[in-house]
């Protein structure tokens, strides 16, 4: 492994110089520099950043904690994540936390281990046990969160209900995401906040987890429990997709026999047949809006908006019927 005294050796500068040419810091003469950084790029050598950033009392490692990464929801909110974090300076170590586990509380000691500046998460608990970095919740934010990003889930709900009852409904069968995740409760809330007034009659399913593996399940289940109904709304784009398929599989016609309607607008939802209508959360916008709050938490700036509250769009493809307006 090369070392910082093998990249002086090499450019025949002092161990010194190579320290202030890598964290820019003190004078270094311009040719002293490009005799540095030829050396590096010829042997390959990377610093080590944990050991810098002890010597240094500062990181440019940000940790990132997310629930499930097989959910295409979640790329598109690290994609956000990385770009920020690293328009700012900063790397992202990632930890994937699966639903239900406890391994987050590994991660938390892990990133305290590798000194990084601050962590963000989209696992639910992370702020139970006190942790004395910086941390930004996003997406699964709970009321007492000091510095979060999260979507209006609640409107999310009502734009999906009232694009349903739009559209003849019948009867509505209501896919929950499960009540441990906050979003799901509040796009819930908002779409009975909508259907309740009305003569519209629905069933309510609510799920165990987001997971791809569960939403094949349930999209058997539930066609083996209710029958046909005649609208879906699903808490998730994975659920919808579920439905889709195993609706077109025992011979129903989409949207004709039943119309479906997801959430999150991932890549997928448009590259379906018939493409999914869908609520559209601005995932990368979370994740970039959430990494800035992060650097400016770190920087200890002055933050007039700790809590960012994102709008949803209703996304309108071929999965619904024809308004009746």
């Amino acid at each position: 492994m090369v070392t910082i005294k093998d990249v002086a050796k090499h450019a025949g500068v002092s161990v010194a110089t190579v320290s202030r040419a890598l964290n820019k810091n003190g004078y270094v003469s311009e040719k002293a520099r490009e005799k540095v950084e030829s050396s590096i790029n010829e042997l390959n050598y990377y610093p080590n950043e944990v050991a810098r950033s002890l010597f240094q009392k500062t990181s440019k490692m940000i940790g990132l904690l997310l629930p499930d990464i097989s959910n295409p929801y979640f790329p598109l909110l690290m994609k956000g994540i990385e770009e920020s974090a690293r328009e700012n300076g900063y790397s992202v170590i990632l930890g994937n936390v699966e639903e239900g586990s406890k391994a987050g509380d590994n991660y938390m000691r892990l990133f305290a281990q590798q000194n990084v500046a601050g962590v963000l998460s989209a696992v639910e608990g992370t702020l139970s046990h006190h942790h004395p970095m910086p941390i930004v919740m996003l997406d699964r934010v709970l009321e007492g969160d000091d510095y979060a990003v999260y979507t209006n889930d609640v409107k999310g709900g009502i734009l999906a209900a009232q694009a349903i009852i739009d559209r003849k409904p019948g009867k509505v069968l209501i896919i929950a995401g499960p009540k441990s995740v906050p979003g799901a409760i509040d796009r819930l809330l908002g779409i009975l906040s909508v259907l309740n007034p009305t003569d519209v009659e629905y069933e309510i399913f609510e799920t165990g987890s987001y997971t791809i593996k569960e939403a094949e399940t349930t999209a058997k289940e539930i066609f083996d429990l209710y029958g046909k109904m005649n609208s879906i709304i699903a808490s998730n784009d994975l659920f919808a997709l579920a439905v889709m398929k195993e609706a077109q599989q025992r011979g129903y016609q989409i949207p004709r026999d039943i119309q479906v309607i997801g959430y999150d607008n991932i890549p997928f939802s448009q590259l379906v047949y018939p493409g999914l209508t869908t609520i559209s959360q601005p995932a990368f916008q979370a994740g970039y809006q959430a990494a800035d709050l992060l650097v400016r938490q770190i920087r200890k700036d002055t933050i007039s908006n700790k809590r960012i509250k994102l709008d949803p769009e209703l996304v309108v493809r071929d999965s619904l019927r024809e308004s009746e307006e």
